[in-house]
């Protein structure tokens, strides 16, 4: 037993060293997050981490590893949402946490968005391999400051074991409501304020002594994004959304809104300035004053209105839970399609991730999750994931450690059971 455990482990450790192989999958369901959505009895053929050609009765090459799907779903790898993944270990074991800056921590001015986190992913982190193996594939890494509005930077990664598996712009962070009061003198107001002097020296040569809010390198990194990248600013309540949209068009900002609890309010407005919206389709109880609008439909509802609509939320040791969130808001009116493309093709468009990715397309990535039935539904799961062209190992440090202490075939029900 213990000889398995350590092989089983040391797979682990090097399931996505080896080069991408040549795949052929036979008779799927492919949902393609693209035109058309669904793909019934097709073949699909993978080759040097692309989909090569999707289609019937396709030829399966000499030198392909052949997977019957026996028409079970394919779909592109899900999106984790904004999470940790890489960079946290044990929330409460305080040198595993890299994701957020202590306040006080950094001499020096308070704003820091010079702050990337992305210098300290670990893609060997035990808590990527127990995501992936639920069909989830990438992620995009947020970063948080204790004591500013300003959180920092972060970026899409994709969890296929590399050091530099970075895609897409840069993403800074900013928070205002109720969630950042405490880091802006206890007003939403200050919040403005603050972002407004912030702009002002990224973009001035002047010297802001004896009271900067940036140092040089958060200056020049600050007016990078009126330029490239996107700042994902976190807002609930309706007026603060409109605040948003109205300092994003001041600045000539490229902006998405991350909850947005109270957004179907305002969906035609998020809708005529063409800003996505990254939400939890389980929001549905007020958890402050600025999310008493927060309903089950509000996905349903922006999608109607012409807002590009994203999932997250569920966290980083739960980003598993995303797509049956995914499913409770088909659940309230948003169609199936969409919330498909609302873990796939809709983030990887508004990550400014490569063309074709979170789709199933000819010359898309071959990342790509075979499902046991619908992926959306609780009792489904992930049977492959394929990353890169890739099949990954289905084993995590959970798998190892349901295998080494519970029971395989027990006289009792499990619920009897103390391993």
């Amino acid at each position: 037993m213990r000889t398995r455990l350590l092989i089983a482990a040391a797979s682990l450790c090097i399931a996505l060293d080896g080069q991408a192989e040549t795949l052929f999958i036979h008779d799927a369901t492919v949902h393609t997050a693209s035109a058309p959505p669904v793909l019934q009895d097709v073949d699909i053929r993978v080759r040097d981490g692309r989909v090569e050609a999707i289609g019937p009765g396709l030829e399966a090459p000499a030198d392909a590893r052949v997977i019957d799907a026996d028409g079970r779903p394919v779909t592109p790898g899900l999106f984790a949402g904004l999470t940790a993944h890489g960079l946290v270990e044990i929330g409460m074991v305080e040198h595993t946490v890299d994701g957020s800056l202590t306040a006080g921590s950094v001499p020096g001015p308070g704003m820091h968005p010079e702050f990337d986190v992305t210098p300290a992913y670990n893609p060997r982190s035990s808590v990527i391999p127990v995501t992936r193996i639920e069909g989830l594939t990438w992620s995009v890494l947020a970063a948080g400051q204790d004591e500013s509005v300003i959180g920092g930077q972060g970026r899409a990664v994709r969890f296929d074991d590399g050091f530099d598996s970075f895609l897409g712009d840069p993403v800074l962070y900013v928070a205002v409501g109720a969630g950042a009061a405490d880091k802006s003198g206890g007003s939403r107001a200050a919040q403005w304020m603050l972002l407004e002097q912030a702009l002002a020296e990224a973009g001035s040569e002047l010297d802001w002594t004896p009271a900067p809010l940036l140092t040089p390198a958060g200056r020049t990194a600050l007016n990078g994004f009126r330029e490239h990248g996107l700042v994902v600013f976190s807002a609930d309540r309706a007026s603060d959304i409109l605040q948003v949209l109205a300092f994003a068009e001041k600045h000539g900002l490229n902006v998405a809104i991350s909850g947005a609890a109270e957004g179907w309010l305002v969906a035609d407005r998020l809708a005529e300035a063409g800003v996505p919206v990254l939400l939890n389709p389980l929001q549905n109880l007020p958890g402050n004053f600025d999310q008493l609008g927060a309903r089950l439909d509000n996905a349903a509802l922006l999608h109607a209105a012409g807002v590009t609509i994203a999932f997250t939320g569920a966290g980083t040791h739960h980003a598993r839970k995303l797509r049956q969130a995914a499913g409770n808001a088909v659940a309230h009116g948003l169609p199936w399609p969409v919330a498909l493309a609302a873990l796939t093709a809709n983030p990887a468009r508004i990550f400014g991730l490569e063309e074709g990715a979170g789709t199933l397309q000819p010359g898309s990535p071959a990342d790509l999750v075979i499902w046991s039935g619908d992926p959306l539904d609780v009792s489904s799961a992930a049977d492959q994931v394929v990353i890169g062209g890739r099949m990954i190992p289905m084993v995590s440090r959970q798998t190892l450690l349901r295998d080494r202490y519970l029971e395989q075939s027990p006289p009792r029900p499990r619920a009897y059971i103390k391993p």
